[in-house]
């Protein structure tokens, strides 16, 4: 099970999860899939408790909002203890109308840079860092991801490497039951007629995310910041 219910196999989890940042952290990446399972199940444990909470305690209408600028918030201070250099950014893309020159401003979740400091800025992104779209769910979303790519490739001029981070793609339904939320065939027509992202990662992968040709872009979130954020780096 994904999702940790014992305080004492909570505590265990953490201490390992503190290990292996420290190993990312000093770029000794060789992991045991243990360690890279209990990296999803020690996030994922946090974010849905916070989930959970903020849905008991906070009014409805505001608790998805909460939850999602949480999720941003962990995901940021995990880049941060692993030594990768990160920051909002919402880049100003100018366009011209009949009342004069006015500005889109675009905003990026995260931008991931292998600099000691982020050199993109709200003018402009550079090329060797990952522009990072961190939701609680790809619901509504997915597309976007794919949109903004292109968007952003057009204003800067360059290829721009773009990567998603989801926590899970699941919705509640009757019965204490769920469903599962990933449209798989609109992400394979927007990777084949649109543009293809970098990457997409999840804490809590989808079945689907599983098999073929879905996990040749779909991973759990433990292999970007144990493998593939550096290969994407050097690339």
């Amino acid at each position: 099970m994904l999702y940790i219910q014992d305080e004492t196999i909570f505590e265990q989890s953490y201490q390992i999860f503190l290990q292996t940042l420290s190993k990312i952290k000093s770029r000794n990446l060789e992991f045991k899939k243990d360690e890279k399972d209990n990296i999803n199940s020690f996030l994922y444990t946090i974010q849905q408790s916070i989930g959970a909470g903020l849905d008991l305690m906070v009014d409805p209408n505001s608790a998805r909002k909460h939850v999602g600028n949480r999720f941003e918030e962990l995901i940021r201070v995990v880049f941060t203890d692993i030594g990768i250099s990160n920051k909002r950014i919402v880049l100003r893309i100018p366009y011209n109308t009949d009342e004069g020159e006015k500005i889109y401003k675009c905003e990026n979740d995260l931008v991931l840079s292998p600099f000691e400091k982020v050199a993109s800025t709200p003018e402009q992104l550079n090329e060797k860092e990952i522009v990072v779209s961190v939701k609680t769910t790809s619901k509504d979303r997915m597309g976007k991801m794919f949109i903004d790519k292109i968007l952003l490739e057009k204003f800067v001029k360059h290829p721009q490497k773009v990567v998603g981070i989801f926590n899970n793609d699941v919705q509640r339904k009757k019965n204490n039951d769920i469903s599962f939320t990933l449209v798989s065939g609109l992400f394979m027509v927007y990777t084949k007629f649109l543009t293809e992202v970098e990457g997409v990662y999840y804490l809590d992968p989808p079945p689907t995310a599983q098999k073929e040709p879905y996990n040749r872009y779909m991973k759990p979130f433990s292999e970007l910041i144990t493998s593939d954020v550096f290969k994407l780096f050097a690339s």
